[in-house]
Order: structure tokens, then sequence, then C-alpha cells
């Protein structure tokens, strides 16, 4: 009599077993993955209702409107201001309560049109796939971003903090300051200045009342969300400084969280996609252990 076991044994090698998931990747991704976002690059924009929002800016990509949007936290511009439109998959806007108030020194009324920068003196991990909006797309220094041979170029993803303007491409000084919050309007990228991200509470941002007005401002002003303070890091207290990282896209854990996102083996996808878009790519963020 044959025995069954044995023929069973022979074919346990073959059974696929299934790779780690994105998020499995990231939470075991070790600590040189990751890195500190620097306190002076970090705001913390607190709601009414006490809810914070940490914001981390990119001034190798936008330094001349980071720089305003540094001088006016410190100037406490945004202290009484409010969020002004929540456009349905879109974008969260907010202003200062009073945008004719004397600004502070240094601050740049027309800052030059910052829709990208040269490519050279920046190292970009690649996408792998084709995107619909740039040549190429990838990582740099932890932001998404397209790029030519010679440009590279922040990418309107979920999150993404862009400053609004009028039609000149200088009349945007960082006073007005939006959120991506539903799919990523792409079209903006090297239209308006992109200069800094969301790091947590997108969720409380996402869902905040939808504007009735045009373009998703609140027609009536009770309905604004009020906002306590926008204030740069280390100009808190210790005890009060958020302590974020996020992941190195030039780590290998990122390398394999890419390929994961892209290559989805998981049981539940009975066909992955082999290929992912840019923005489908968030850089994980958490809190500095």
């Amino acid at each position: 009599m044959r025995r069954i076991l044995p023929i069973f044994a022979l074919l346990l090698p073959t059974m696929a077993i299934a790779a780690p998931g994105p998020s499995e990747i990231v939470a075991h991704a070790p600590d040189a993955a990751w890195a500190d976002v620097p306190a002076d690059r970090l705001l913390v924009m607190t709601l009414g209702d006490g809810t914070r929002i940490p914001i981390e800016l990119a001034p190798q990509f936008a330094p001349a409107h980071t720089g305003n949007i540094i001088r006016l936290a410190r100037a406490h511009r945004w202290d009484g201001g409010a969020i002004i439109r929540v456009q349905d998959d879109y974008v969260v806007q907010w202003a200062p309560h009073d945008e004719k108030a004397n600004l502070p020194t240094g601050f740049i009324a027309h800052p030059p049109a910052e829709y990208d920068r040269p490519r050279q003196g920046i190292a970009v991990r690649p996408l792998g796939f084709s995107d619909p909006y740039a040549p190429a797309a990838g990582f740099a220094a932890g932001w998404p971003v397209g790029m030519d041979q010679d440009r590279v170029w922040l990418a309107h993803c979920y999150g993404m903090i862009g400053v609004a303007r009028d039609m000149p491409p200088d009349t945007g000084d960082g006073q007005e300051l939006y959120a991506v919050n539903g799919e990523a309007p792409r079209q903006l990228d090297r239209n308006l200045a992109l200069v800094g991200r969301v790091l947590t509470g997108m969720d409380h941002l996402g869902a905040l009342p939808r504007g009735t007005g045009a373009l998703g401002f609140y027609a009536n002003n009770a309905r604004k969300v009020a906002i306590r303070t926008i204030t740069l890091a280390t100009d808190l207290p210790l005890g009060q400084q958020p302590h974020l990282q996020v992941m190195r896209t030039d780590s290998p854990a990122f390398a394999a969280y890419l390929d994961a996102r892209a290559n989805r083996t998981d049981p539940f996808y009975v066909h992955p996609a082999r290929g992912v878009a840019l923005c489908n790519v968030p850089v994980p963020t958490r809190a500095k252990p």
C-alpha cells in the first residue's frame, strides 16, 4: 500500500507562499529605513476643536514660498484664521483672518513661480512604471515627483500642500494654502507651487463638510472651520513638539514597499495589476519610536 504523506511532502515546495504586503513591510521596516522630519520644517496646524495637523515643508522645491510660510507662521498670521473652502474630491483651502494686515519682515510679496527645479543635485528613485502626466515619475528625497531630463517637480498627490493664486503665476504668496483631499489633480503639476504635505490628519480634513458655494467655498461664514494657530514646531514647547518620521525612499524597505504596491500577492487579488500610479504609493509616516 502506497503511503500518501511522502507524495504530499514532495508537493509542498511548489505551493505559493504570499510575500509580505505593503502594510507588513512598513510595520517591520528597520529604524534605518526612516528619516526624522526636522522641527524647522514642520508646521503644526491646530483647529478650533483642538485637532492638530502636522505639515512637513519642502524648501528644497520651493524655497521662496516656504520662507514666506515660515515667516507667516512666526508672525501668527493664521491664528484666528479659517478653512474657507472644502471642494469634494479636490482641495481643502485655508486663509488668515486678514490678508491685508502688515506682512512680516522679509516677506516676498511676489515670489517666483516655483513650479519645478533643476534635476541636478537631487537623487530620484524611479517609479518603474509609465506616468500619464510626466515623461517619468519617482521619488526624490522622500517626495513624489514628476521629471524630465532637466527638471523635477512635486506631484499633486493626496495630502500635498499647495499655494493658492490668482491668474498671474507670481500672485500666490503663501497666505492661502490648500491640501489635496481626493483623486490626485495631477493636471495642476507645474502650474501651482507645491510646498509640503500633511503628515497625519488628512482623514480629519477630508471629512469636513463640503462648501456649498462656487468651487466649494463656504457660502455661510458660520460654516468656516476655525484655526486656532499654525505654528512652526521649533516655536512650540519641547513637550508639545511632534516627533515624526517618513520612510526613506532610497531604502531597501521602500523598494520592497513600492514593489508590493504594484505586485499584490495577497490571495484577495485574483488579477494583480502589476503596475502602480505615482500617487498610489503614499510615502509612509510614523511617530518616532
